[in-house]
């Protein structure tokens, strides 16, 4: 008999990660065979080192072979805890720990607990990005307005041919020098607002844009300056402006954990002069912004890459340089909000330090109460551990939200053949251990510009199998890619309704598909668009933008098999139903409710069943006002239970 489970309120309230001093009511069966006497909460602090018991349990009575006890306990400071159940056989004796799967242990390892998430309660923005669509462009690969630039350096090679395949090859140094531009720039972005609106965007996430010397833009060159083959300064802020004008907000790429050798900062190629940058002179204003060995050709530098070379993120003067003073004045991250910017993606976040992800959290809401700092996190940001350290990203100040590999990767998984049990259970879990507002912010993406986009994940060869060069001309054939399609709409939404943001990454929604960087960042396809894949996006995104519940309704697990899987929605007595079948055969899943009232978007319905079309989706709103007016009370509404 299950002892207890974290994840539902019949044992835990309430769900998830609680805010510093709030109650938590416990429910346990305890085995008939611990025989316990006394049984007390155990809350562990995170290295397992100490312990703190909660007041006894109250016994609650006899259930097949185990006890029911019923008690509480309060996190009094922000932190991740870990907790069981201690268990007295007898008085005096030291304790037993009931851990998951019901088992007994003198003392605990950490898998053997449930995790709780603790954070700093703070008055709560609301944020205008609830319930919203991200749109994550790469700034170079989107669109080119056609617009000619000033100060363009002259060793940039740029691309006519735009539905060509980006240069990947190493040159005679083994280095791929990544200098070839399709020139997408801020007014080709402008230009496609239209588009994206009309695809339900409301918020965009760049990739860089401020002046670098690669097409990616990871090794700034000058963060006071945008990229000229981007445009002006005067057209960032314009295209910011539109896109407030249409409901859309901007949301800038940070990359703070290193420079670009070719910068103004180190400038070891030269570019800036020969006195100017810190590989240049000792007597550089930034020089100790950077880890010299043994000045000036040995220094640290980003995975060893030494185009890359890293800050001292605790350094006084670099701090100021990004966030400003503490008066509030001045710094990188000011200066890009004034000018149009909602808020920052920090790029490689487990690589910055706590006391740099504060200055940064505190300056970004400083200059706009309502802004959004996301972190680069690629496991569960709750318990992460970087350089030894355990992180304490989403315990309050720090950030707002994360990028949701976990999501991801539990979406892809299942698409490709998981089962939909384990797809939720992964749901499940970082549903528990983040914060309900992280939660609500998260960004759920299948493509990145770091990862195969998703169609290559669903119906091309693994990249293991196939060589470089051949994953550069790789071509799909139509029933390949047919069927490639179908899973990805499922993968989408699964992605649109999931708790948290989509985010599209450009081109996905019009069955773009491509291999690892940089062939997963070709130049956006814009006379070869699929049609039907982006009419169902749009009706998706369509569906989405009209549910109020999705900005932050429950999620609750409905049905899963080998296949399928159906979850619901919920907020205030409106549920959205969702439902999708992996196999090429449909599926009735019963619903133990009158269906009468249901508003059918996608699939079939029947009385009291649902249809899950083969390799298919079905979408269904339930409306709580239309459900009771014609409710049959005779009925057990299982999915309102």
């Amino acid at each position: 008999m299950i002892c207890f489970d974290s994840t539902s309120t019949a044992y835990k309230m309430p769900f998830g990660a609680v805010s510093r001093g709030k109650l938590v009511s416990l429910r346990v069966y305890v085995p008939r065979q611990y025989g316990g006497v006394l049984v007390r909460p155990a809350l562990f602090t995170e290295d397992l080192a100490q312990v703190e018991f909660g007041p006894p349990m109250e016994w609650q009575g006899r259930m097949e072979d185990c006890d029911e006890y019923r008690g509480e306990l309060t996190a009094n400071r922000a932190g991740l805890f870990f907790y069981g159940f201690a268990i007295y056989t007898h008085v005096g004796g030291n304790p037993v720990f009931l851990v998951q799967g019901g088992r007994g242990k003198d003392w605990p390892e950490e898998r053997d607990l449930w995790q709780l998430t603790v954070y700093e309660p703070a008055p709560l923005v609301p944020s205008p990005l609830l319930g919203g669509i991200l749109y994550q462009i790469f700034p170079d690969r989107f669109y080119f307005s056609g617009q000619p630039k000033e100060g363009v350096p002259g060793d940039r090679i740029l691309r006519e041919d735009r539905d060509g395949v980006p240069y990947y090859k190493p040159n005679e140094q083994g280095v791929v020098e990544n200098r070839d531009y399709f020139q997408g720039d801020f007014a080709g972005i402008q230009e496609k607002l239209p588009y994206l609106k009309d695809l339900g965007v409301t918020c965009l996430y760049l990739n860089p844009v401020f002046e670098a010397h690669s097409n990616h833009r990871y090794n700034t060159a000058d963060y006071y300056k945008v990229d000229p083959l981007l445009g002006t300064e005067e057209e960032f802020t314009d295209l910011c402006r539109a896109a407030a004008g249409m409901g859309i907000r901007v949301i800038l790429d940070g990359v703070f954990s290193h420079t670009g050798s070719d910068s103004v900062y180190f400038n070891r190629e030269g570019r800036y002069g020969e006195h100017v940058g810190a590989y240049r002179s000792p007597f550089s204003p930034y020089c100790s912004w950077f880890k010299f060995e043994e000045y000036p050709d040995k220094y640290s530098s980003w995975w060893g890459i030494d185009t890359l070379p890293e800050v001292k993120e605790e350094n006084e003067d670099y701090l100021a340089f990004i966030t400003g003073d503490e008066e509030g004045k001045g710094g990188v991250l000011r200066y890009w909000m004034e000018r149009g910017a909602y808020g920052y993606r920090l790029d490689v976040a487990d690589e910055l330090p706590d006391v740099f992800l504060d200055r940064v959290h505190r300056a970004v809401r400083a200059t706009r109460a309502d802004s959004i700092v996301i972190g680069e996190v690629w496991e569960d940001a709750s318990n992460k551990i970087s350089y030894g350290k355990r992180r304490r990203y989403l315990q309050g100040g720090q950030l707002d939200s994360v990028m949701n590999y976990p999501f991801k990767n539990a979406v892809i998984d299942f698409v490709r053949g998981g089962d939909g049990d384990t797809f939720f259970r992964r749901v499940l879990q970082i549903l528990e251990h983040y914060p309900r507002h992280t939660v609500n912010l998260l960004m759920n993406s299948l493509s990145t510009h770091d990862t195969e986009r998703a169609l290559t994940l669903l119906a091309a060869p693994e990249p293991h199998l196939i060589s470089r060069e051949a994953q550069a001309d790789y071509r799909m054939e139509p029933g390949q890619y047919a069927g490639g399609v179908a899973l990805l709409k499922i993968a989408m939404t699964l992605q649109f309704f999931l708790p948290g943001l989509p985010c599209i990454y450009y081109g996905d929604e019009i069955g773009m598909y491509g291999y690892r960087d940089p062939f997963a960042r070709k130049y956006f396809d814009w006379e070869h668009i699929d049609g039907d894949l982006l009419a169902f996006v749009k009706t998706l995104a369509q569906l989405r933008r009209s549910l109020p519940l999705l900005a932050d309704g429950e999620f609750h697990p409905y049905y899963a098999d080998s296949q399928s899987l159906v979850f619901t929605r919920e907020k205030n007595g409106d549920i959205l139903v969702v439902g999708v079948n992996r196999d090429d055969q449909e599926r009735w899943v019963e619903t133990h409710s009158d269906l009468s009232a249901m508003r059918l978007v996608l699939g079939m319905i029947s009385t009291d069943c649902i249809c899950l079309p083969a390799k298919g989706v079905f979408l269904g709103v339930y409306p709580a006002a239309a459900r009771e007016k014609g409710r049959d009370h005779s009925r057990v509404a299982k999915w309102e239970e």
